[in-house]
């Protein structure tokens, strides 16, 4: 007889709470009789500004049969959040997540971008994905190089070796549903490999709080400016007063101009604000401390996901 689902549970929280987002927004989706048109990802919605379907595109499912085969496989992959004694664990599986949703979305959408420009295959221009598939690539991908004799479960009754699953997954949902976003899952698989070849490594939660707070600055941002929802808290002017002073960081000789700021540069500004902080007030002594060259190395990637998107 297996445990109690409560001990699996308690096991996997970080799992079980995606799991439970992902199945309340397939029911609201349902129940607002919602289309994947209106929160999938496709290079045409993005070129208009809809960046903020990365997110939501990640998390939503249209159909029954999508969000239990990613639920199941993410369940089964939920096992890295107890492996904490190899360097996984619970805080890892949250940070190199937060990265896979990012960066595989951000990869499908240079995909497409390559296949339209380069090749003029303009049938990928309304390409839409949808689903947490990308997600459950990246993790069986990165559980076959970390834990290669790991068992992935599906609908708890087929099992496949972790270390062909994320191929054997990709053939097998690409002849079952012919819909299902080859580019999507294959991104997912690259986002994978560079992180379990340490790639992309040294995430810690001051980085994966950083990178949330921008993505969440972005999501709001590209909502309010595509005209997608009205914050009507939320106003973006452009600011043209010259009588406006500058704003100086005392010590280091920088000073940011605030006049004549368009709203399409707020992102942008926001950015070099905020470098010019981390880099001399934050990052520079602690690199001076810690040795290590890595806090530049997520200062630049922060920046740069937030460049990506304005």
């Amino acid at each position: 007889m297996g445990r109690p689902l409560f001990y699996e549970i308690v096991e996997k929280p970080a799992t079980s709470c995606i799991i439970g987002i992902c199945s309340a927004i397939w029911f609201y989706i349902q129940k607002k009789n919602i289309g994947y048109s209106h929160v999938g990802l496709s290079y045409e919605t993005a070129v208009e500004g809809h960046h903020w379907r990365i997110i939501t595109s990640a998390f939503s499912h249209i159909s029954v049969l999508h969000l239990v085969f990613n639920m199941s496989a993410l369940w089964s992959l939920g096992v890295v959040e107890q492996l904490g004694h190899m360097g996984l664990g619970v805080a890892y599986y949250l940070q190199y997540t937060l990265i896979l949703v990012v960066l595989s979305g951000a990869l499908v959408l240079g995909m497409y971008h390559i296949l339209i420009q380069r090749f003029k295959l303009e049938y990928f221009r309304r390409v839409t994905a949808v689903g947490y598939s990308c997600v459950v690539f990246g993790w069986m991908t990165i559980l076959s190089v970390k834990q290669p004799s790991s068992k992935l479960d599906l609908f708890g009754f087929l099992s496949l070796p972790i270390s062909f699953a994320p191929f054997e997954s990709l053939i097998f949902t690409s002849i079952i549903v012919p819909q299902a976003s080859f580019l999507g899952h294959l991104s997912g698989i690259v986002v994978g490999y560079a992180i379990a070849w340490g790639l992309i490594h040294g995430m810690n939660n001051f980085w994966a709080l950083s990178m949330l707070g921008w993505i969440v600055l972005v999501f709001v941002y590209s909502l309010k400016r595509s005209g997608t929802y009205d914050f009507d808290f939320l106003e973006i002017e452009s600011v043209t007063d010259p009588s406006l002073p500058s704003v100086r960081f005392i010590g280091n000789g920088r000073t940011l101009q605030m006049s004549s700021i368009p709203a399409e540069d707020f992102l942008l500004s926001s950015a070099m604000v905020i470098q010019a902080f981390w880099c001399d007030f934050l990052l520079l002594p602690l690199a001076d401390a810690c040795c290590c060259p890595k806090t530049m190395q997520y200062e630049k990637l922060l920046v740069f996901i937030v460049l990506f998107f304005v």
